[in-house]
């Protein structure tokens, strides 16, 4: 899974540094990680133009590429890096 650490970011103890290059706004939105007809429960912690963290419980069982599903619409996302039971995403969908 070490290969899963996206190219932009690099780990530094314990904290990413942030190369975004858009800012992420900080939420507590609950949502759904959506593939192959499984939905699991998650919790979006912070979320920006062209990806976000999430709070998942099991991180082993997500996927490469799968929708997240919120109140607010469908976004199909690609795994980027996996830190315990947090997770980034990319968007692939750029609205």
């Amino acid at each position: 899974m070490a290969a899963i650490v996206g190219m932009n970011q690099q780990m530094t103890g314990n904290r990413v540094d942030d190369n975004r290059r858009s800012p992420r706004q900080g939420v507590e939105e609950p949502a759904h990680v959506s593939f192959n007809g499984v939905s699991l429960g998650c919790l979006v912690v912070n979320i920006s133009e062209e990806g976000a963290a999430l709070e998942v419980e099991f991180a082993a069982y997500i996927p490469p590429r799968f929708r997240l599903v919120t109140a607010s619409g469908v976004r199909d996302c690609r795994l980027v890096w996996i830190k315990q039971t947090r997770i980034g995403v990319a968007f692939d969908d750029q609205p």
